[in-house]
């Protein structure tokens, strides 16, 4: 479990791509500390395993499930991604639940400058703007944002200075990929709905 609170970025290091599955090797800094074997961490908002530590190095295997839903099936060597640790008992919670379990990808559409701001638009599919609502939370490559607008075929969130000096949306171009993950409970919610007949069966999504 994540709050969506990057703690930095990490440069992919080593990257060997199977037929569908990929092993990422992450230089992860000074956020390798205290990382062990077996410790989940977000990767751009994949909550994948620690299967190999050396130094500052962090190595994780990616499934075909995980590529086919997410933006890492597209990473090269030298690429930079988001880094967050799982959250420990009696962390702050500064953001939102967040699983690391990518439902989709949207694309950044159009970025907009207002004073000291930004504006990013990002395109999104149906099955998945169903769940954006103006003031609600989502998980944007990893990063908790709440959704301003929502348009008829994507949502726009606000990013301050900070986030993107510290985050990989300062490396993003328009047409970029971006890894989306839903709030867990408006897919509880529908889920729950559906149960009681309230919504047809095919309404009901689901995440990597």
């Amino acid at each position: 479990m994540f709050s969506g609170i990057v703690e930095g970025t990490g440069k992919i290091v080593r990257l060997i791509r199977g037929a569908d599955s990929a092993r990422l090797t992450i230089d992860a800094g000074e956020i390798s500390e205290g990382v062990s074997v077996s410790d989940s961490v977000s990767i751009s908002g994949v909550c994948l395993t620690v299967v190999q530590k050396a130094g500052t190095l962090l190595s994780f295997d990616a499934i075909p499930e995980t590529l086919h839903r997410s933006s890492l099936k597209a990473v090269n060597e030298g690429d930079y991604v988001n880094v967050e640790r799982s959250l420990a008992v009696g962390d702050r919670i500064g953001g939102h639940f967040v699983q690391g379990h990518v439902d989709g990808t949207g694309v950044l559409r159009k970025v907009t400058p207002v004073d000291n701001a930004l504006i990013l638009e990002i395109e999104i599919p149906d099955d998945l703007l169903r769940y954006m609502v103006p003031k609600g939370s989502v998980s944007l490559d990893g990063i908790s944002l709440t959704i301003v607008d929502v348009l008829p075929d994507a949502f726009t969130v606000w990013i301050i200075p900070h986030t993107m000096e510290i985050t990989t949306l300062k490396y993003r171009k328009i047409g970029d990929p971006l890894n989306i993950e839903v709030d867990m409970i408006a897919k509880y919610i529908e889920r729950l709905l559906m149960d009681r007949g309230a919504l047809p069966a095919d309404r009901a999504g689901s995440g990597s």
